[in-house]
């Protein structure tokens, strides 16, 4: 395994206060994504206050979230609009304000929460691609030229891939050695299936019968594209149960291939080390294939998991290739290798806030 970097550069201080905002659009990945950068950057002794339009989803992906039990970070409902004339202003006023995904928070809403303190460094916490553009506008400014905030800066954060990038999300559990993979032969061998209803899934129980492979299949829509598929029917197959986020975590690492969809689970199926396959949320204007190709050209696929995924992601015809589960979990490791020798998304961070932040 390589080592994680013995130096790290200085951070923001301890006790900072952070509003990071979160409007749940794709079912379970933005809160997801929110909650783990939430609870990474209080363990670092930050102050979090998650702002989130839905939380419903951590009743179960972090049951501690809604009860209040996870030190440094508190919960809030983000109401749409202004807040309310008599609603009470947040003590203290942020040093750092968060934008995830774009999501846009109302001017009024950003004054009320600063009051009278000093502009926080305001970021836009951006989409995760392995696209080029993403080194070209990581750390850029964009100033607001127009409204109540004119003259204020926002800063473009980007998720990534390379040193050049804001990194991954990252904790300890994740640097632990990956488990072996099993392959065809072992037993027991089975996979894990976190998707939505991609056209090859009747293909998909072809792949699984030749190699002999059950599978665990997550809850919601993965679940109900496989029971309503005829094709699936004789395989063996458990339905999970919603997990939260470290039960999650342990299926990626001990399956034999890991399905998964969405910016989340993709990241934790690196960390996994396990054969994988993506399925990206689809876009209408096609922009999905890519960034497809972009995340398969940075792992250094070979061309039999490139084509499987395309056919999985519905860019291309034909049927699933037989997977090769030693040489694609080796692609999968030496990538896992490359992201653990360098720095996690919260370190480049809350440098990147502490450079910003007298």
């Amino acid at each position: 395994m390589s080592a994680l970097p013995s130096t790290a550069p200085i951070s923001a201080r301890p006790g900072t206060q952070w509003d990071v905002f979160c409007r749940v659009i794709d079912n379970w990945g933005d809160i997801g994504v929110c909650w783990r950068l939430a609870a990474q950057l209080a363990a670092r002794g930050q102050r979090i206050r998650l702002w989130v339009d839905d939380p419903s989803a951590l009743a179960w992906m972090a049951p501690c979230a809604l009860e209040g039990a996870w030190p440094g970070v508190e919960v809030l409902l983000w109401r749409a609009g202004p807040p309310a004339p008599h609603e009470p202003r947040p003590h203290p006023s942020c040093d750092v304000l968060v934008e995830a995904f774009g999501c846009e928070i109302e001017p009024a809403r950003v004054q009320w929460l600063v009051g009278t303190a000093p502009r926080p460094v305001w970021l836009n916490l951006e989409y995760l691609s392995a696209e080029p553009y993403v080194e070209r506008s990581h750390g850029l400014p964009s100033p607001i030229m127009a409204g109540p905030l004119t003259g204020w800066t926002k800063w473009f954060f980007y998720p990534g891939f390379t040193e050049r990038t804001g990194g991954l999300l990252r904790d300890a559990a994740d640097c632990h050695e990956a488990p072996a993979v099993q392959g065809p032969g072992n037993d027991p061998a089975a996979g894990f299936l976190f998707c939505y209803e991609p056209t090859a899934l009747p293909d998909l129980a072809r792949v699984s019968r030749e190699l002999s492979l059950a599978w665990r299949v997550a809850a919601g829509r993965a679940t109900q594209a496989v029971q309503r598929a005829a094709d699936w029917q004789s395989l063996p197959c458990e339905f999970l149960p919603l997990m939260d986020q470290p039960a999650f975590d342990a299926e990626l690492r001990h399956s034999s291939i890991n399905f998964v969809r969405g910016e989340d689970s993709l990241c934790r199926a690196l960390w996994a080390g396990q054969p994988l396959v993506w399925q990206l949320y689809p876009q209408h204007d096609g922009a999905h294939a890519a960034k497809l190709e972009a995340f398969l050209d940075w792992l250094d696929a070979p061309e039999p998991l490139r084509r499987f995924h395309r056919i999985w992601n519905g860019m291309e015809d034909g049927p699933l290739p037989l997977p090769d589960l030693p040489a694609w979990g080796a692609c999968v490791a030496a990538a896992r290798a490359r992201l653990l020798a360098q720095q996690d998304l919260c370190s480049r961070l809350l440098a990147f806030v502490a450079s910003k932040k007298p």
